[in-house]
């Protein structure tokens, strides 16, 4: 079995040939929330950011992979950020960028693999997943994932002249 393959995706590192996708996802406003994005990022940024995506979790502490379907097609992001190897944790993200692709399992499978590569591969204990308290949609996802909520960061997050609440989960591999 290969690890970071699915039934109907499979992650990957990311390609030259992605750079589009990648200038278009991370420039995309209405996702900046959920990104911690501010400012717009140059192809210039981007394009180095591609040409160093190769480094090694271990050094950069981070890891990001495309989720492709079968037919090769990049449909979204999902990444391994403050990875934490002394104390064999990192926190896990995920972007499926076109709303049509949303609700239909693609996130579910692509959270799956990545805990597989995270728990089997990395050794890692656990992953944490930050959420806004309005998104419904991630909730249910991480909750259906087996993630546990185990805290709510008040007012954490400054949006549109307002405050909202942040909720931590846990999945812990025992």
């Amino acid at each position: 079995m290969q690890t970071l393959k699915g039934n109907h995706i499979y992650l990957r590192a990311l390609e030259p040939e992605d750079f589009d996708f990648l200038y278009h996802l991370e420039n995309n406003e209405s996702i900046w929330e959920v990104s911690g994005t501010i400012t717009p990022y140059s192809k210039h940024l981007l394009g180095h950011y591609l040409e160093n995506a190769h480094r090694d979790i271990y050094d950069v502490k981070q890891l990001r992979l495309a989720i492709c379907e079968v037919s090769s097609k990049v449909v979204g992001l999902v990444d391994l950020f403050d990875f934490d190897p002394k104390h064999r944790r990192a926190g896990l993200g995920i972007v499926v960028l076109k709303s049509e692709n949303r609700n239909k399992g693609i996130g579910a499978e692509a959270i799956d693999l990545l805990m597989r590569y995270a728990f089997r591969i990395l050794d890692l204990h656990q992953l944490f997943v930050n959420v806004g308290a309005d998104n419904e949609a991630s909730i249910h996802l991480f909750q259906k994932m087996g993630f546990l909520q185990v805290g709510i960061k008040k007012d954490w997050i400054f949006s549109n002249g307002n405050y909202k609440d942040e909720l931590l989960f846990q999945k812990i591999n025992v």
